[in-house]
């Protein structure tokens, strides 16, 4: 299985822009620049998407890891918080934290804690990442 997107930037690091495009049209020509990737511009950028794929991707995990348990859950809740600092030899991701709200009906929270840890270690993203990824999991009854 492959996934492809797409990438194109014109101009100089501040005053460009870009847009970025994926091959199953979701992302068509979105546009991102300096300004929504280090500013507080508007729009969309890489380290955003990245959050967006990682918690997309432990959210799937953790309802595979809960259904061979026995659990089919009601809800799973996943923020990624992706964090860009500036380091000696550039900028760099230097860390997720997935913070996690779920419904599960009859699940203990101990089973539940365990599958999400699981699903943290387990999920492709999570793997792709050479980061320390940090999360809060927590059951919820609505």
């Amino acid at each position: 299985m492959q996934r492809k997107a797409s990438a194109s930037w014109k101009g100089s690091l501040r005053d460009g822009e870009g847009s970025l495009t994926t091959a199953s049209g979701v992302l068509a020509t979105t546009p991102f620049s300096f300004g929504t990737r280090f500013e507080d511009a508007n729009g969309t950028n890489p380290e955003e998407l990245i959050g967006a794929a990682h918690a997309g991707c432990f959210s799937m995990a953790l309802s595979m890891i809960l259904g061979e348990a026995g659990y089919t859950p009601e809800l799973i809740d996943t923020r990624a918080a992706v964090t860009l600092e500036e380091v000696d030899e550039g900028f760099a991701i230097t860390g997720v934290h997935l913070d996690v709200k779920a419904k599960v009906p009859g699940a203990g929270e101990s089973d539940f804690r365990d599958a999400a840890e699981k699903a943290k270690q387990g999920c492709p993203v999570s793997k792709a990442l050479d980061v320390e990824i940090t999360m809060e999991s927590r059951l919820v009854e609505s």
